[in-house]
């Protein structure tokens, strides 16, 4: 492993740290850093080994279910993403989706939704998938024009999803759609979004086009022409898509930071390496003053993400509104991680932009975890908006802000 003094921080618990090593040691033994063209067929296998090694049942909630706790351990699934990032980005995005597709089902899903769906995902039976962006409604949700409308005791999909990760190979999605012309309440905007598990052979459901990206991985725009599902495929209440799409990102947002950091500290161990044995001037890159400085500031970046990003974890297991947290985590993580690759690209010279080398396919994989589940401008309007939002209240209470 990489440096693993943080196992020690007291964010964890020993089982915690047992999960990190045991998990790295399997991946050095089962997974590859590297992948073929075939990134579908990848996905699958990948999915289907991390099943059945057991690492699939800390992505879903309930022990009846298959999960590993009857609640999803935020501090294992960012323990479990760092350690794989670090190996492999694909494993990474393997396990990831296979808990955020499926998280909405974990957070807010019926007994029988969770019955039918969560022990498949468990153990890499079933390829889960989270449909809420769209071409028009990336950041901005309330912009969503994919609707839903309630026939009998079917509801009725039309519309369109973009950015869908798993997208082509998943065998169930968590689609998002407006439901607001479904009752006289509901208004436009967030509050008329409600959340349905739709199967991959539902009639009316296709595949509009593939997306191909820099780390490539399994992406798709999604395509609903009168697709017919069950009323009970809803997830939570009518109107209540939104919050169940929040929450559920306030889990796996949390585990985006620690994606990257387990691709920030797989840099910094191949700057190390590169310094102390690329020689240079009767000496090794190392012994510069200016290699040092660098590889001092790698250290302290990545050190100053991981404290937020478990700090984030570890106040989500206590039952905490995280919203403000998380999103810190993510922007420093992602941001921090972008400069540390880059740092780690230089240092490697011209091997650093040939293809395939490892701080090569780590520079392609973290440009993406700056942009999804929120941009990194997204998070710092999420983090002002939470903090204006203390300092009104202190305001009204005429009580000075948690901060002051």
């Amino acid at each position: 492993m990489s440096d693993i003094a943080y196992l020690d921080w007291p964010f964890f618990e020993p089982r915690h740290a047992a999960l990190a090593r045991e998990l790295d040691a399997w991946a050095a033994e089962h997974i590859s850093d590297a992948h073929g063209k075939d990134v579908d067929a990848e996905c699958r296998a990948l999915v289907h080994t991390l099943g059945g090694a057991g690492w699939l049942g800390h992505a879903v909630g309930g022990r009846e279910f298959g999960g590993h706790e009857d609640a999803i351990d935020t501090r294992a699934i960012c323990l479990i993403r760092e350690t794989l990032a670090r190996h492999s980005g694909l494993a990474d995005f393997a396990f990831a989706m296979q808990g955020l597709g499926s998280g909405a089902i974990s957070l807010a899903g019926t007994d029988a939704q969770k019955r039918a769906y969560l022990p498949r995902v468990a153990k890499g039976e079933a390829i889960s998938a989270f449909a809420l962006s769209e071409p028009e409604a990336g950041s901005d949700v309330a912009a969503m024009s994919c609707a839903a409308r309630l026939d009998g005791d079917h509801y009725v999909l039309d519309g369109e999803k973009s950015w869908i990760s798993n997208g082509g190979i998943a065998d169930f999605y968590v689609v998002f759609a407006r439901t607001a012309d479904g009752g006289p309440t509901t208004k436009r905007g967030s509050k008329g979004i409600s959340a349905f598990i739709v199967d991959a052979d539902a009639s009316g459901f296709s595949i509009a086009g593939r997306i191909e990206v820099i780390a490539p991985h399994p992406l798709a725009r999604l395509s609903f022409k009168g697709c017919r599902i069950a009323a009970t495929q809803r997830v939570g209440a009518e109107g209540e898509g939104f919050k169940v799409a929040m929450r559920t990102l306030d889990v796996f947002r949390t585990s985006v930071a620690a994606a990257s950091l387990g691709f920030a500290r797989r840099a910094l161990d191949e700057a190390l390496h590169r310094a102390t044995t690329r020689k240079m001037f009767e000496g090794v890159l190392a012994d510069f003053q200016l290699t040092q400085a660098k590889l001092a500031q790698m250290a302290l970046t990545i050190d100053s993400a991981a404290l937020l990003t478990y700090r984030a974890a570890w106040q989500r297991d206590q039952g905490k509104n995280v919203t403000r947290e998380a999103a810190m985590a993510k922007l420093a993580a992602t941001e921090g991680a972008q400069q540390v690759i880059d740092a780690a690209v230089q240092m490697w010279g011209g091997r650093g932009v040939v293809s395939g080398e490892p701080v090569e396919r780590l520079y392609r994989e973290i440009r993406a975890l700056r942009i999804y589940e929120g941009a990194s401008e997204v998070q710092q309007l999420i983090i002002a908006r939470e903090l204006l939002k203390e300092t009104h209240r202190c305001a009204q209470s005429d009580k000075p802000p948690l901060s002051s």
